[in-house]
């Protein structure tokens, strides 16, 4: 039987990608300027694999006799990943980012312990296999920030 710590873990991360949907897609659409166009497309990129993420999410809460948190059940918590009041500051946009995925990493990395302690190979699995898409966004936007620091 899963431990109410993989449903619990489970739900954050549901709920974390569904806002990194929401925030990817707004800043996609904020930013603006030359340099920008990149960054606005790997957002755009990512979003449609975040909301898989959350669909892979929920799927596996629904199997484990749980369900996905709704939105009344929803606490924004990605304050570094808000759009900026400048919109050409793609920076802080892509230091929001990396808040984000360090945040999803973690998160990913205490599902795959949770669900290891409750014996819960499925769910374990599934967490591997969004990690590593996790720090591969990482990777991707620890670059784009080098490339905005050496400017």
């Amino acid at each position: 039987m899963t431990s109410d710590r993989v449903i619990d873990l489970l739900q954050k991360a549901y709920g974390d990608e569904m806002e990194t949907v929401m925030n990817y897609q707004t800043n996609a659409i904020v930013l603006d300027g030359v340099r920008a166009e990149e960054i606005k497309q790997s957002l755009q990129q990512d979003i449609q694999e975040e909301l898989t993420h959350a669909q892979q999410l929920g799927n596996r809460l629904k199997q484990l006799d749980a369900r996905p948190p709704s939105s009344a059940e929803f606490t924004a918590r990605q304050d570094s990943l808000q759009p900026p009041e400048d919109s050409t500051d793609v920076l802080s946009v892509i230091r929001g980012v990396l808040d984000a995925e360090e945040d999803a990493i973690e998160t990913y990395r205490s599902i795959i312990d949770a669900a290891e302690d409750a014996d819960d190979p499925v769910t374990e699995d599934l967490a591997v296999t969004i990690l590593a898409d996790e720090e591969a966004h990482r990777t991707e936007f620890r670059g784009f920030e080098k490339e905005y620091q050496d400017d």
